[in-house]
């Protein structure tokens, strides 16, 4: 088995895509920021894969400071292929704070890795992944309608952006880096809000668009304006219309919040896996 490290994302993107498009909803996580690599969003990504004979057995990869994400595409030697993953990572010293990966596979890594790293791992987030084929055209929606957010709703965004983020359990980003993603958000008409009475009252983005999927994220209503109905409605509303232009959306979900995952079973995403998103604390 050899561990090679890419530096061209189109010769990596040539040499993985085949595999994550067999399950592109899956693996839309890896395959959108893949395509963001490629578009130079992202400084020093790190892309590597598994092979052998020319066949991919595991494929990897990171945009510091985020998650390093990690498919294996052999199960019949997971156990010997985790474990030339763990050697080459200390040997090339690839730090990594955070892993995101399919919850049976991050499971079984984590003890090779604690082990080998003398770090402790912790749940950051429990986390199911969602896909819909058709919204169900039953639902009632909240009064109010949805619009793409405009420049001058940047200092709300920016604002509901760190609440998500606290809500999440995520690092709070800084409010520079926050107002530069912002910016980019809406120059590129990706953000879509839900207005009530003239008062923006919920927000979500899309994100990541795939060969036939796009991701539905950053979903966010302040406290003072939930269990109204707004979050639905915008995502159920958005969801339609980007099912105009793509086969099917994916979302992630933190499972430990029971709310947001009724919701989007009621409008109709079915959960098709089970992925965590684990952190590492101690001296490597």
């Amino acid at each position: 088995m050899k561990f090679k490290v890419y530096d061209n994302a189109t010769e990596f993107e040539r040499k993985v895509e085949p595999i994550l498009l067999e399950k592109e909803d899956i693996f839309s996580l890896f395959l959108g920021v893949l395509q963001a690599i490629k578009a130079g969003k992202y400084e020093n990504p790190f892309m590597a894969t598994i092979e052998e004979n020319g066949k991919v057995l595991a494929l990897f990869q990171m945009t510091p400071p985020h998650p390093l994400n990690l498919i294996f595409a052999d199960e019949t030697r997971l156990e010997e292929i985790m474990d030339v993953f763990i050697k080459n990572m200390v040997e090339l010293e690839i730090h990594f704070n955070s892993i995101i990966s399919l919850k049976p596979w991050a499971y079984k890594v984590v003890p090779k890795w604690e082990n080998k790293s003398g770090m402790t791992h912790r749940l950051l987030m429990d986390q199911g992944v969602y896909r819909l084929n058709k919204v169900y055209e039953i639902l009632d929606h909240s009064s109010g309608t949805w619009s793409y957010a405009k420049e001058s709703d940047s200092s709300l965004i920016e604002k509901w952006f760190n609440l998500f983020e606290s809500d999440a359990g995520m690092p709070i980003s800084p409010i520079e880096h926050v107002q530069e993603r912002v910016a980019m958000f809406l120059k590129q008409r990706e953000v879509f809000v839900w207005e009530d009475k003239g008062k923006i009252v919920s927000m979500m983005k899309k994100s990541r668009p795939t060969k036939n999927g796009v991701t539905v994220s950053l979903v966010f209503t302040p406290k003072e304006e939930r269990r109204k109905g707004y979050a639905r409605s915008l995502v159920a509303a958005i969801s339609r219309e980007l099912l105009k232009d793509y086969d099917f959306c994916v979302l992630y979900t933190d499972i430990m919040n029971p709310t947001s995952n009724k919701i989007y079973r009621e409008i109709g995403y079915e959960k098709i896996a089970d992925s965590v998103h684990l952190g590492f604390d101690g001296d490597e």
